[in-house]
């Protein structure tokens, strides 16, 4: 073969593999979630803008990762992308195919949507079948039906039987007409951005799974809201769990409560001897799963527990500000738990 037909082979060659390269990046640019801090910020864009100078404020805005991968992606579609001019929020995180959607489709107006620390599946369902039930109107019960589709998560827990955990804990600002699929898938994009490489690698060294990690972390999130605490509190989930003694947290009664329907915001004795898994007062070890939805900080503190002997807490009576006293013994812990209850006593006679 002549050498100059090698040439313009390997020429070729060269433009095509570069040619895939490149929309390869431009497709994973525009289609991956990307995150940003100005979701409660509202983004002008003015009529008669170009959409070279709508791209470069989105992209000076931190809305888009990439000004150029956005234009590649939607110049071919010429006079037809007909983005609109307005008043616009856009949710956090967000593909840059669906800020373009937004354009497209002049949506202005946005919706606050919050997910408090420790709201379980239960509440989360609740939340958006009174918010955001979409056309036609999902039921509760087939909001949660949603949320037993783990195919977005299966590459962090391919043992998840729900998202129960993984449907991230923050104030999310969405379209009105967003419906409960688009905003579960919403949380859970945003649980996996959150989510770094290198926890993973973390977990592997304290000898747990992700999921070990995120069932501690809802543990955490639901007994205690103080950061400074928190990794104190999984110090004590780690110790028991190493002496084989039962975790004893008594919000899992309440999720078993939840699962069966018969939640009624009291904690009854028949919910701390329910015959579950998940009751850690019956049994030892962590429960089957999480069992609320996460903050980051309650997950840093599953994975960097403090390093102390305590075993037991219970709430500080004298501070009441849902702050904890911490125990090394038995004999400590129930001298702490009688001053508590009897300040409970009083609270109740007054």
């Amino acid at each position: 073969m002549p050498r100059i037909l090698k040439l313009l082979l390997s020429l070729i060659v060269l433009i095509f593999g570069g040619t895939i390269g490149f929309w390869l990046w431009v497709s994973a640019s525009v289609k991956s979630p990307h995150t940003h801090d100005k979701a409660d910020k509202i983004i002008v864009i003015e009529k008669g803008s170009s959409l070279n100078s709508i791209l470069a404020k989105l992209d000076e805005e931190g809305i888009i990762s990439s000004e150029w991968a956005v234009w590649f992606y939607v110049r071919p579609q010429g006079d037809r992308l007909n983005l609109k001019a307005g008043e616009y929020k856009f949710p956090s995180p967000i593909t840059a195919a669906d800020v373009i959607k937004i354009l497209q489709g002049g949506q202005v107006a946005s919706e606050r949507l919050t997910i408090p620390e420790a709201f379980t599946r239960f509440d989360i369902a609740k939340r958006l079948a009174e918010k955001f039930p979409g056309r036609p109107a999902m039921t509760e019960a087939q909001i949660l039906k949603l949320m037993d589709d783990t195919s977005l998560i299966k590459d962090i827990d391919p043992l998840a039987p729900n998202l129960e955990g993984y449907m991230f804990a923050t104030t999310y600002f969405v379209a009105p007409e967003s419906n409960p699929r688009q905003l579960i898938k919403m949380m859970v994009d945003q649980f996996r951005v959150t989510w770094k490489p290198e926890w993973t690698e973390r977990a592997r060294e304290l000898g747990r799974t992700p999921r070990d990690i995120v069932t501690i972390a809802s543990l955490v999130e639901t007994e205690s809201k103080f950061e400074a605490e928190r990794p104190i509190v999984a110090s004590v989930i780690y110790n028991r769990l190493e002496r084989d003694m039962a975790l004893g947290i008594d919000m899992t009664s309440v999720y078993v409560a939840k699962m069966e329907g018969r939640w009624d915001g009291t904690i009854h004795r028949s919910d701390l001897r329910a015959d579950s898994p998940y009751n850690t007062r019956r049994y030892k070890g962590l429960p089957p799963g999480p069992i609320a939805s996460v903050s980051e900080n309650a997950i840093v503190a599953a994975l960097n527990p403090a390093t102390t002997k305590y075993l037991f807490y219970v709430l500080d009576a004298e501070r009441n500000d849902g702050s904890h006293l911490f125990y090394e013994s038995a004999a400590a812990f129930e001298i702490g738990k009688a001053k508590y209850q009897a300040w409970l006593e009083r609270q109740r006679r007054q």
